[in-house]
C-alpha cells in the first residue's frame, strides 16, 4: 500500500474534479490518498494533514501536483529536501514541469507506485541572503532567484561576483540567476540561454541591461554567484522562485550556488526537444504565405 500526497493549484475547479477521481481510484486499489488542510478540499476517504507534514517521514511516498509549473515550485519547496519524488499533472498553460495530461494521470500514477516510471533529478539553487546585524536566511529555488526593482520603474545598479572574482557592475532592471529548469522561465523571456536539464550550470542574465555589451553568462553549478547593490539603488526586491520575497538594500548580499538536494521528478519519457518544440512552437510555419 502506498501513501500518495496531493498539492493543488489555487484555482481548484478543474483540480478538484480530478482529485476526487484519483482519490476514488487510489482507495479502490487499497492505497491511501493524502490532501492538505491548506487546499481546503476533503474528498471522502482521504487523509487530511497540514501542508508542512508532507515532508515528515512516513506521511507520503510520493507527491502528485495537480496544476501548473507554479504549483510544482510550491511542491519542490515542500519535499525536495527529503527526496520525495513528485509527479506533475498539467492543469496550467505551458507546463514544462508537469509532464502528464489529466487523461494520463491514472496510468502514470500506477506506474509510479509500481516503480516503473522513470525519474530525473532537477538541480536547485541555494540562496543565502545576508543583512548586516541579522542571521543569514537560506532559501532554495527550482527555477530562479531574481533581484529587481520593486514598485518604481528605475534602473538598478548591481555588482556581480563569481567565486569572489568581480564580473561587472550592471545597470539594468534586474538580474536573474536561473537553474537549467528555470532557464525556460523568466530567464528565457529576458533573452537568457536555455540549458538542458541535467547540465550542472547556472545562468546569470541581466533584465533590460542599459549597456548592450552586458550579455548573459553561464557558470558552473559549483560556483558561487554573489550579488550586491550599488550605493544609490533603492526599492529593490529579492525574490526566490516567486515563493519568497525580501527587500534588498545597499550592504545586503545574496550568495547563490547549487543546493545539496535536487528535486526528484517523475518523467513522462518524452524527449526534451520534442517538448520544447511543442511548448514553444519552434519551427511552425505560417499559413499566411511566404516560404
Amino acid at each position: 500500500m502506498s501513501r500518495v500526497g496531493f498539492i493543488l493549484k489555487p484555482d481548484k475547479s478543474e483540480a478538484g474534479v480530478l482529485l476526487e477521481q484519483l482519490v476514488r481510484w487510489l482507495r479502490a486499489r487499497g492505497d491511501t490518498p493524502v490532501v492538505t488542510t491548506e487546499d481546503q478540499i476533503a474528498p471522502e476517504g482521504a487523509e487530511i494533514v497540514p501542508e508542512p507534514d508532507l515532508a515528515s517521514p512516513g506521511v507520503i511516498d510520493l507527491l502528485v501536483v495537480l496544476g501548473g509549473d507554479g504549483t510544482m515550485l510550491r511542491a519542490a519547496r515542500l519535499v525536495a529536501d527529503v527526496g520525495t519524488p513528485v509527479l506533475g499533472v498539467n492543469l496550467g498553460q505551458l507546463g514544462f514541469l508537469t509532464g502528464f495530461a489529466p487523461q494520463e494521470a491514472e496510468a502514470a500514477l500506477a506506474q509510479a507506485i509500481s516503480g516503473a516510471l522513470p525519474r530525473s533529478s532537477r538541480m536547485r539553487i541555494a540562496c543565502t541572503f545576508t543583512r548586516q546585524g541579522a542571521a543569514p536566511v537560506v532559501r532554495t529555488a527550482l527555477n530562479d532567484a531574481v533581484i529587481h526593482q520593486g514598485a518604481m520603474a528605475r534602473l538598478v545598479e548591481l555588482h556581480a561576483f563569481v567565486d569572489g572574482e568581480f564580473v561587472a557592475a550592471y545597470r539594468a532592471d534586474g538580474l536573474i540567476v536561473a537553474t537549467p529548469t528555470g532557464s525556460t522561465a523568466y530567464n528565457m523571456a529576458a533573452g537568457g540561454p536555455i540549458l538542458i536539464p541535467g547540465q550542472a550550470a547556472m545562468t546569470l542574465t541581466p533584465i533590460c541591461a542599459h549597456s548592450l555589451t552586458n550579455r548573459p553568462l553561464v557558470v558552473p553549478a559549483d560556483a558561487t554567484i554573489r550579488m550586491q547593490l550599488g550605493a544609490d539603488s533603492r526599492g529593490v526586491v529579492l525574490t526566490v522562485d516567486g515563493q519568497w520575497a525580501h527587500s534588498f538594500l545597499p550592504g545586503d548580499t545574496v550568495d547563490i550556488t547549487a543546493a545539496s538536494a535536487p528535486l526528484t521528478l517523475y518523467s513522462s519519457g518524452k524527449r526534451y526537444f520534442d517538448v520544447m518544440r511543442d511548448k514553444l512552437h519552434w519551427g511552425l510555419r505560417s499559413d499566411r504565405g511566404g516560404r
